[in-house]
């Protein structure tokens, strides 16, 4: 495969201004890698499925066999439609590009997922009930609003960013300021950016370590979430032929959960860093084969559906559909004209409406089509701004509470809280509800929220607070509209510190 690459220079008064690169690819070759793509991550999803979140804290082991049929993409978009969130949330933002053009507006994307009809987990459900109840993008994905700004929601989201953006990941990077910033903030942004990055390089490079190191450049150097990317570099280099050392490292350095409350104290991990660091895994480790890529990047586990996802994405762009191995696409065959739940629109459709996608991209960013193919406009990455999540914040000990709230009490001495559970109905034969609420701190009324019962509009956690001064605090939480037939549930609460705990005040004694 070659690509034809161009520089032309500006001269004013026999001194260079700038240089543009320009870089040609023929359609069928665009067209090529874009189908890879998107197959490579529908893939990538079905055959970590069955894996997901199911081997937390360890990994796979190497003798454990991982099945895979030529009937599993059908089988599993016919009957298990959840699993394909990775691409329905892709095709929510791929529609809206689709109906109202490149430039539609950020509440176009965000009213268009609050909306829709699918359930959705972490930060991408804490956004959607902000925007559902007017806090809107981009303080629906910030932080102090959204307790799960450094989860993984959009960096398994995020494909279309740079499959739009063919050898531009600083416009992938401007697509994901936008639409990211819709449900997450910091780390968890920068996963998305990053994973866009990588597929935009992936029109230009079949080099996997350059394509992981320039696409790191789009990150700011000071983020935890481009340090732990750069130490997996390092460990590869370092331990080239053992990806399970890599993984071990990670592990002892990298596998501590501040935001996400599932997370903390626990050994699940959807934080951003660490499950795009096992995309990484799996790609450096795997080598531009396909079968051993997707097996790392499951084989690594936590969130072991999406990132072999997105290593099967970044690497099928890189292959192109055509060199995607038989076995794996094979079964594709049947499901390519079955429309994703909750979407109209199939992987055939997606193939064709990437395309023009990335050729509207590619011209309004100063490129041009000329016969048989298209002149880009090539761009050497440049990091987005910094944003740093939960600052300062360090878990110090969980609490149970197990209780239905009315009106309900605790003290704790730190500088913020979060309180996991749930709005309930007693019985499936009642209609869905909202509860009131009100939130109290040290005496003062911080918010009244409401909490509904149903799914799909549901808050993710009942109350948090950031920010507090390290000095005792007494939360009550008040139920204002009590009723038989409902419950607020309140599970547990966590509460931070300034300052991460000394080894004699984590040795709790009774």
């Amino acid at each position: 495969m070659k690509y034809t690459c161009t520089i032309l220079f500006v001269l004013i008064s026999s001194t260079i201004i700038f240089a543009q690169q320009t870089v040609t690819i023929s359609n069928d070759v665009l067209k090529d890698k874009i189908k890879g793509g998107w197959a490579g991550q529908t893939i990538g999803v079905t055959f970590g499925g069955p894996y997901e979140f199911r081997y937390n804290g360890t990994f796979i082991q190497d003798y454990q066999p991982l099945h895979w049929s030529a009937s599993y993409v059908k089988n599993n978009m016919l009957n298990n439609a959840g699993l394909y969130d990775d691409l329905y949330m892709d095709l929510t933002f791929v529609d809206v590009f689709e109906k109202y053009g490149l430039n539609a507006p950020v509440d176009s994307f965000a009213n268009a997922f609050a909306n829709a009809g699918y359930m959705l987990w972490h930060a991408n459900q804490a956004a959607r009930y902000n925007i559902l109840n007017g806090i809107k993008a981009p303080q629906s994905g910030y932080w102090m609003n959204n307790p799960h700004a450094d989860d993984i929601d959009y960096q398994i989201e995020s494909d279309y960013a740079g499959l739009m953006s063919p050898a531009m990941p600083n416009t992938a990077s401007e697509i994901s300021d936008k639409i990211g910033h819709i449900m997450n903030y910091g780390d968890g942004w920068y996963g998305g950016v990053f994973i866009g990055a990588m597929y935009s390089l992936s029109f230009t490079s079949s080099d996997i370590p350059y394509i992981v190191k320039t696409a790191l450049k789009t990150i700011p150097e000071q983020s935890t979430f481009y340090q732990c990317i750069k130490d997996v570099i390092q460990w590869h280099e370092q331990y080239p032929d053992d990806w399970h050392r890599t993984w071990y490292e990670l592990q002892n350095k990298w596998s501590n959960d501040m935001g996400c409350a599932e997370g903390v104290f626990a050994p699940f991990d959807i934080d951003a860093k660490i499950n795009s660091a096992y995309v990484v895994t799996g790609l450096l480790y795997g080598n531009g084969d396909f079968t051993k890529t997707l097996d790392i990047a499951t084989r690594c586990g936590q969130d072991a559906d999406c990132n072999p996802s997105s290593a099967g994405g970044v690497l099928g762009t890189i292959l192109g559909y055509n060199k995607i191995p038989d076995l794996w696409k094979q079964s594709l065959k049947d499901a390519e004209d079955i429309n994703f739940k909750y979407t109209t629109i199939s992987l055939n459709k997606v193939y064709d409406i990437g395309y023009k996608h990335a050729v509207q991209n590619i011209l309004a960013h100063g490129g041009k089509q000329q016969g048989d193919n298209v002149i880009i406009v090539a761009q050497q990455p440049t990091p987005v701004k910094l944003e740093q999540s939960f600052p300062d914040m360090y878990p110090a000990d969980k609490i149970a509470l197990n209780t239905a709230i009315v009106e309900t009490t605790f003290t704790f001495t730190g500088t913020g809280f979060i309180v996991s559970g749930a709005a309930q109905k007693k019985s499936d034969n009642k209609p869905d509800t909202i509860i009131e609420a009100e939130l109290y701190v040290d005496g003062k009324k911080v918010e009244t929220t409401r909490l509904p019962t149903a799914f799909t509009t549901r808050r993710y956690e009942l109350f948090w607070h950031y920010g507090l001064t390290n000095a005792k605090h007494t939360v009550t939480m008040k139920v204002l509209n009590p009723n038989p037939d409902y419950s607020l549930w309140a599970s547990h609460y966590i509460y931070y510190t300034d300052k991460p705990l000394s080894v004699k005040q984590t040795l709790i004694t009774f």
